[in-house]
């Protein structure tokens, strides 16, 4: 299991777009899950919608790339032990389905399977459910960069 703070030191994401909680499964290279919990106070509720809040589908999406961007650095970060996180930058989303609105006081169990890794780029399986039920599934390919400082 990793935490918030040692997901920190594995990705470049910050508040108010890290979007996963903790990681409840890892196997570093190959797959990852993730939690996000969901609460009415997130900053995209304000507009999105103020009197019917769900959760941006953009953002969900987002919440999986990073569940999968932990599961490739968490090897390299095993690897040297530094932690150099790499940003992981979008080449394509593919076949993604939105089955199920994602609303405050929801669990978003998000799941990441590197299916391949080659020459810097990843493409993952990834899907996101609350409660059992699928709220996103499709693939998604991103490429490594390293974070410049």
């Amino acid at each position: 299991m990793l935490t918030n703070i040692d997901i920190r030191k594995i990705i470049p994401h910050r508040y108010p777009f890290l979007l996963v909680d903790k990681i409840i499964e890892i196997d570093a290279g190959k797959r990852a899950v993730g939690i996000k919990n969901v609460t009415a106070n997130e900053p995209f509720f304000q507009g999105h919608f103020p009197e019917y809040p769900i959760m941006p589908g953009v953002l969900i999406v987002e919440a999986l790339a990073q569940t999968a961007g932990i599961a490739v650095n968490a090897e390299a970060a095993q690897a040297d032990g530094e932690g150099e996180a790499k940003l992981g930058v979008f080449a394509s989303i593919d076949g993604m389905k939105f089955k199920k609105q994602v609303l405050p006081g929801d669990t978003l169990r998000l799941e990441a399977e590197i299916l391949s890794a080659k020459m810097g780029v990843v493409k993952a399986k990834v899907k996101a459910t609350v409660d059992d039920k699928v709220a996103a599934e499709g693939e998604i390919r991103f490429a490594m960069t390293p974070v410049k400082k």
